[in-house]
């Protein structure tokens, strides 16, 4: 029987890969790319010569079943996405579960993903947190920020350059303007580059600026309040 491998691409330095994915990407028999351009440069770049697949939000819902019914055979398969882990905000969800039902063995390789690296530098708590990836365009949306308005868990969203400011205001409409927010772009890039401070603040800096590249959003969650018994003082936990 052939394996499905889930193997992480570095999501800006090329620098970032591990030694085991390139193992993997050398031995399988195909490789399922979110992009074949970038992927066959991605190749290219560390001399690796395998054929490659499209295998992307498009098409994923009419070849998962083929591919898991192939890998079930004798075929070893790595399944990558433009930059990180698939199946986190990116393709990979149905192909494995699709793998999952043909008793296909799947091998998920660690490896590197935005969210991660931004969580850890927004300097919000990290013990707790809710990876909300990218909310609803349109339908969902507004009833998706009315439930988060309440979360107390620090949350994570992904968002392109484009919708950046959009958003931040929605955030401080919902949320409040003194909640606390990080923002990150361009991770492990020459022009990486964190602004934290309260959505007000961070809505200041980018009002007027160009933004470019991939970007996560960190907000702090709800601060809780706790009523003490027989005293109607409040503390801020």
């Amino acid at each position: 029987m052939g394996k499905l491998y889930i193997v992480p691409t570095p999501i800006g330095n090329l620098g970032d890969i591990t030694l085991r994915a390139l193992e993997i990407l050398k031995s399988v028999d195909v490789i399922l790319a979110e992009d074949t351009r970038k992927t066959a440069f991605l190749l290219k770049h560390f001399e690796i010569q395998k054929p490659i697949s499209s295998h992307h939000k498009f098409n994923e819902h009419k070849t998962a079943e083929s591919w898991a019914e192939s890998i079930s055979g004798t075929q070893s398969v790595a399944l990558v996405t433009d930059a990180g882990t698939p199946a986190i905000s990116d393709p990979g969800y149905l192909l494995v579960r699709a793998c999952i039902k043909k008793n296909v063995e799947i091998e998920t390789l660690p490896g590197a993903t935005a969210f991660v690296p931004a969580l850890v530098n927004s300097g919000l708590p990290c013990e707790k947190f809710v990876f909300e990836g990218f909310l609803p365009p349109k339908k969902g949306r507004q009833k998706r920020l009315k439930e988060l308005a309440n979360e107390e868990r620090t949350m994570i969203f992904y968002e392109s350059p484009f919708r950046l400011l959009k958003t931040l205001n929605e955030f401080r409409n919902f949320f409040g303007e003194e909640r606390p927010v990080s923002v990150s772009r361009e991770i492990t890039k020459i022009y990486a580059e964190t602004q934290r401070g309260t959505l007000s603040d961070v809505i200041g800096f980018y009002k007027d600026k160009e933004v470019k590249g991939e970007i996560v959003i960190i907000v702090g969650g709800k601060i809780k309040v706790k009523k003490e018994k027989n005293n109607n003082s409040k503390n801020v936990e």
